[in-house]
């Protein structure tokens, strides 16, 4: 969940609704504490939460503080529709605005979006995907009628485990020929090196788990040929490599779910 290289874990404590993280920045050696927050609906179990926090933050105030997660709650009525005549309002923007003062927080601006959450999306459809190991289906919300804007660009880490892809994108930048100042020319490349990552990601890198089930055939084709006989030389050359092959494409689905 972090780089060991940039945080040191020392310890954790958990309570309902939240997990509490305690570690060290390495490159600082400043000791720090990130809490992710999952905060229930029920008013008085915010300020169970809220007293919670505040004792185990006053506990420890020499240290770098960091609250994070769903607090379920809003500092002001503009940050939530819906809520005019809303029995409870009030005294939960006070309490709430009353955690983040006491413990002397800085609540950081929203840049982007007004609201993080819906409760109601129209001509919005559910998506079961694979299973896969957990003993749940993973279940993808789409709505229709909402446009998000363009989705960013995202790299994956996997990628940099295939051999040759840091100088295959060096050329690709070195061979686009783009015109006017150089804002202009940054915004093209990137949108150009964006496209043709996009066609090797489909054409050359392909699907990870496509390419795994591919191998773990050719392994199982060449366990059965043999099942009787001594391997030839060749064939478990052949073998060996096709296990290489295997740890790697492992390695890389890893990284995409580590």
């Amino acid at each position: 969940m972090w780089k060991k290289s940039v945080l040191d874990y020392e310890s954790h404590v958990m309570g309902k609704g939240f997990i509490a993280f305690f570690g060290k920045l390495l490159s600082s050696d400043l000791r720090c504490v990130i809490v992710n927050v999952y905060a229930a609906c029920a008013y008085t179990d915010k300020e169970r939460l809220w007293e919670e926090l505040s004792n185990i933050k006053a506990a420890s105030q020499d240290l770098i503080w960091c609250f994070c997660g769903d607090f379920n709650a809003v500092r002001t009525r503009s940050e939530r529709k819906s809520i005019n005549g809303r029995v409870g309002c009030s005294r939960e923007t006070y309490g709430f605005n009353n955690f983040i003062e006491t413990n002397l927080l800085l609540d950081l601006p929203l840049v982007g979006k007004k609201y993080t959450w819906f409760k109601v999306w129209p001509s919005s459809k559910q998506y079961i995907q694979r299973r896969e190991v957990s003993d749940h289906y993973t279940i993808v919300v789409k709505s229709v009628d909402k446009d998000w804007g363009p989705r960013p660009f995202k790299t994956i880490d996997a990628w940099h485990m295939e051999r040759g892809f840091t100088g295959m994108v060096k050329e690709m930048w070195q061979s686009y020929v783009v015109q006017g100042n150089e804002i202009t020319k940054l915004k093209d490349k990137l949108k150009r090196r964006k496209g043709d990552l996009k066609v090797w990601n489909r054409d050359v890198y392909g699907n990870l788990h496509t390419r795994r089930r591919v191998i773990l055939q050719e392994i199982e084709s060449l366990d059965c040929h043999d099942f009787n006989a001594v391997q030839h030389g060749s064939v478990r050359v052949e073998r060996v490599e096709l296990l290489s092959r295997l740890r790697e494409i492992d390695r890389k689905i890893d990284s995409l779910i580590s």
